[in-house]
């Protein structure tokens, strides 16, 4: 398969064993009818995939039927961990977390349903380690529920089964300006936040918005380089051509890829792959920078 015959939307790509693992929501039932699982598409070099292998099948009696969205995976002490956004019968929505012996899973439910805060709607969330190597989630509190959508942060057991303390608000999305636009009239939105530290030690977090060229890349950063810092949203975007929701991996050779889902447009999304470098400021494409470095596209 090519890229442009998988219809996913949220592309994460963990590479483990010179393979290329890549997950994502089933694009024909992310925001309509019932939804049961989600697949792992495999590859050697980016361009060529498998066909795609379920690795989560909704168990009887699961406690969602709809909004499966946003799986990412992370190797952790041997172990792969899922997070994913799942909507429940009472209408409320959050990410879990999810366990398996191998990227293929099978992965099975590892926390007691949310993580996120049950009193909130919550989506996308993302594993990160900090410094002092305590697990945190980081996730968007949904524009839906807040209008002025924000990026937050939980700490996690270091089991990763729970949330152990209360979440802090990073940023909001109306602090994205100047490009930050309004969605639907009175929202802004927070979607997909991903965060990669590069080899210089510094801290990058990527998220999506809405700006005047419809779905945009952005980036943001801490001023210690770890989540507990006060975060800035950079002023210009790394990508602005109506994709979004990705995240950065490295390639098998090293290079910095990035992996969106392009257009946004229900039921043509498809993943993207996207050359990146990492150097001074002073590009003429790219994001805003971090102590004068940052990401290019290329």
């Amino acid at each position: 398969m090519q890229c442009e015959e998988i219809n996913i939307r949220d592309p994460y790509v963990l590479v483990y064993n010179d393979t290329y693992y890549m997950y994502g929501t089933r694009g024909k039932n992310a925001f309509k009818g019932e939804e049961f699982g989600f697949d792992v598409y495999k590859s050697k070099d980016l361009l060529n995939w498998d066909n795609p292998i379920e690795v989560f099948h909704r168990p009887e009696n699961f406690f969602s039927k709809k909004s499966y969205w946003a799986p990412e995976v992370h190797l952790v002490d041997g172990k792969f961990y899922m997070l994913a956004t799942f909507g429940n019968m009472n209408k409320g929505l959050g990410t879990a977390i999810l366990k398996a012996d191998s990227p293929e899973g099978p992965f099975i439910m590892w926390s007691d349903g949310y993580v996120t805060p049950r009193q909130s709607r919550c989506l996308d969330g993302t594993l990160y380690i900090s410094k002092d190597k305590k697990p945190y989630m980081v996730y968007c509190h949904e524009w839906k529920e807040i209008h002025n959508g924000t990026v937050c942060a939980i700490p996690l057991s270091d089991d990763l089964k729970c949330a152990i303390g209360e979440p802090r608000i990073l940023f909001s999305a109306s602090s994205a300006r100047p490009f930050v636009k309004r969605f639907l009239f009175r929202n802004y939105v927070t979607d997909g936040p991903f965060l990669i530290r590069t080899e210089d030690n510094r801290l990058h977090m990527l998220w999506s918005t809405y700006a005047k060229t419809g779905y945009v890349e952005a980036m943001a950063h801490s001023d210690n380089d770890d989540i507990t810092g006060n975060w800035t949203v950079d002023d210009r975007v790394l990508y602005d051509h109506d994709g979004g929701h990705g995240m950065i991996f490295r390639t098998t050779g090293g290079e910095y890829k990035l992996v969106l889902h392009y257009p946004n447009t229900f039921g043509k999304e498809h993943p993207v792959f996207i050359p990146l470098t990492y150097e001074a400021r002073g590009g003429v494409r790219g994001s805003g920078a971090a102590n004068g470095f940052e990401f290019l596209w290329i």
